[in-house]
C-alpha cells in the first residue's frame, strides 16, 4: 500500500513538474515569435507606417492584459472610485497611450540583435528576459507574465530595470494628487502624455 502511494505521489510530482516545463516552454515561445513577427515588420521597409504600426499591435494584443494593467496603475482607490463607463473609457485611453509608446520606442531599433533567455518561474509569475544586442551597446528587457483564464498574459514589462506598470501608477498617483479622475482621462486624450523613460 505505502509503495502504491509513493508511486502515485512521484507520478503526480512528475506531472506538476511536465506542466511547469510545458507553461515555461509556452511563454518563451509566445515571447520569441512576437519579437520575431515585429523585428521582421519593423525592417521590412517596402510596408508604410500607418500599416506596420496595425500588423504589429495585432501581433502582440493577445498576450497582454492591458486591463490588468491598467487597473494596477491607476490604483484600487481610483478604480473603484470611477463608474463603470469612466473606466472603460480610462481602459481604452490608457491602453491606446501605452501602444503609442511601445511604436515610438521601436521607431529607434537599428538592427540589433534580439536573444531571448528560457523563461524562469518566480513564485506565480513567469518572467522572460530578452536582451537587445548591438555592436557597442546591450539593453535588457524583462517580460512579466501572469496566468489568466485565457492563458498566461503579460502584466508588466521591465526597461532597464524600470518597471512600466510602476511608473505609470507613480505617474497616475502624482498627478491626481492635484487633480481629478477627469482631468487624467482627458490627459490621456492626448498624444504623447505620460511617457517611460528607456534609460
Amino acid at each position: 500500500m505505502k509503495k502504491l502511494v509513493a508511486a502515485m505521489l512521484i507520478c503526480g510530482l512528475a506531472f506538476t513538474q511536465t506542466v511547469r516545463a510545458d507553461d515555461l516552454a509556452d511563454v518563451k515561445q509566445i515571447v520569441s515569435k512576437s519579437i520575431a513577427v515585429v523585428i521582421d515588420l519593423v525592417r521590412d521597409k517596402q510596408i508604410d507606417k500607418n500599416t506596420r504600426n496595425r500588423k504589429i499591435i495585432e501581433t502582440i494584443e493577445p498576450f497582454f492584459d492591458f486591463e490588468f494593467m491598467a487597473k494596477v496603475c491607476l490604483g484600487k482607490k481610483h478604480w473603484v472610485a470611477m463608474t463603470p463607463d469612466k473606466r472603460k473609457l480610462f481602459v481604452e485611453r490608457f491602453v491606446t497611450r501605452l501602444q503609442e509608446s511601445y511604436l515610438e520606442k521601436l521607431d529607434l531599433y537599428t538592427d540589433e540583435e534580439v536573444v531571448v533567455e528560457d523563461a524562469k518561474r518566480v513564485k506565480k509569475r513567469i518572467l522572460v528576459v530578452t536582451q537587445l544586442v548591438s555592436k557597442t551597446d546591450k539593453m535588457e528587457m524583462i517580460y512579466k507574465f501572469r496566468k489568466t483564464k485565457t492563458g498566461w498574459l503579460v502584466y508588466d514589462i521591465e526597461i532597464l530595470g524600470v518597471s512600466i506598470v510602476q511608473t505609470y501608477r507613480s505617474q497616475f498617483a502624482g498627478f491626481l494628487k492635484q487633480n481629478s479622475i477627469d482631468d487624467l482621462l482627458e490627459r490621456l486624450s492626448k498624444s504623447g502624455s505620460f511617457t517611460v523613460p528607456t534609460g
